[in-house]
């Protein structure tokens, strides 16, 4: 690894020594001693080129002005300093690098007007080769950002995913505990006052069944962490009467959709399972009711989804995380969510409302 920034440099200095030994001889010119120490200085002077490009440009420009200066005889002895050039621009130093080739060629310029000799074509072909550098540097910036902007794509990606992990971790943890509280408190209370062990098992059951699914939601969401598994939603509208199944002591009542739309998918079926699922944990957790409404309506334009009950209202309580979540989910498909109150009869509780347009209506 340490030989690679040399070779380079080497190969420079065989080109520029043979091929202006070359060139020399057939003008029947001799190559002397200074002339081969100038035409190795170029290429000993790239050796810097990575850590300061713009230095070694005007040390390549001085030398091959020394070289045209002393009268020796011509070849390809600026090689270093093209090479020089089109690496000061390409890294960023343009002022080092027009500088360095503006000086050069003002001083050859005058060395051959001196002489009585301007050299236009060894001008045009320095603009020439500057041209190409900006437009070698101008590739090079456009693939930097186009890399930044993908970079920044797969991050955004990776973040929207979290997020998406993030809220199902917390419906499937927050509703899971939730429910197996209330029948823990069931069960408790009928250990106490009711000695009937029929009821006392059947509340265990309950309790065992309902860790034995959040279980296995909770590890459906961490396989797409270690990505065993693809990130499909499997929550079901077929599934929301299970939801209520789990609510021990409520009164429920579901009112179904008679039919699903074309435009429906996985998505939206998930997203409306959520709202169902987050809303019912946050009347068990706040509310303090007894009774909760359920309906999911579909038609070919929307879908809307709400959940009301009867306990003791919103109260001035902040958002949590997981209505916040419940937000995410449905504006992400172009929908909203509102928070009014219960309209049950002689409540007045809590209802949460969330409309999801077609995509043909988002649109």
């Amino acid at each position: 690894m340490r030989r690679r920034p040399l070779f380079l440099p080497v190969a420079v200095a065989v080109i520029q020594v043979i091929g202006t030994h070359m060139a020399s001889w057939r003008q029947g010119a001799e190559l002397s001693a200074a002339a081969v120490l100038l035409l190795l200085a170029g290429p000993a002077i790239l050796v810097f080129r990575r850590r300061a490009p713009g230095l070694t440009a005007a040390g390549c420009a001085a030398v091959a002005l020394g070289y045209v200066a002393a009268g020796f005889p011509a070849g390809p002895f600026a090689v270093s300093m093209a090479i020089a050039l089109v690496l000061a621009l390409v890294s960023g130093a343009r002022w080092w690098a027009w500088g360095s080739a503006a000086a050069f060629a003002a001083g050859v310029a005058g060395l051959f007007l001196w002489r009585g000799s301007p050299p236009l074509f060894s001008l045009i072909w320095l603009v020439v080769l500057l041209l190409g550098a900006e437009l070698a540097r101008a590739g090079r910036l456009r693939r930097i950002e186009r890399r930044s902007a993908e970079a920044e794509q797969l991050k955004h990606q990776a973040d929207q995913e979290r997020l998406v992990i993030a809220r199902d971790i917390h419906d499937v943890v927050a509703h899971s505990l939730s429910m197996i509280n209330v029948q823990a408190s069931v069960a408790l209370h009928l250990a106490e006052k009711d000695p009937d062990p029929a009821k006392l098992l059947e509340t265990l059951a309950n309790i065992k069944a309902g860790s034995a699914q959040s279980l296995n939601d909770v590890r459906e969401v961490l396989s797409v962490l270690r990505q065993d598994a693809p990130r499909i939603p499997s929550q079901r509208l077929e599934q929301v009467p299970d939801l209520l199944a789990q609510l021990t002591g409520l009164q429920t009542h579901y009112s179904a959709p008679q039919s699903e739309p074309a435009w429906m998918d996985d998505a939206v079926e998930n997203t409306i399972y959520r709202v169902v699922q987050e809303s019912l944990t946050n009347v068990v957790r706040h509310a303090k009711a007894s009774r909760v409404d359920v309906a999911v309506q579909l038609t070919e334009t929307r879908a809307q989804v709400s959940v009301a009950d009867d306990g003791i209202g919103l109260r001035g309580a902040q958002e949590g995380n997981g209505l916040r979540g419940v937000r995410e989910r449905v504006q992400a498909l172009g929908g909203t969510v509102t928070l009014s109150a219960g309209n049950l009869p002689g409540a007045t509780g809590t209802r949460i409302t969330a409309l999801i347009p077609a995509p043909q209506e988002a649109s």
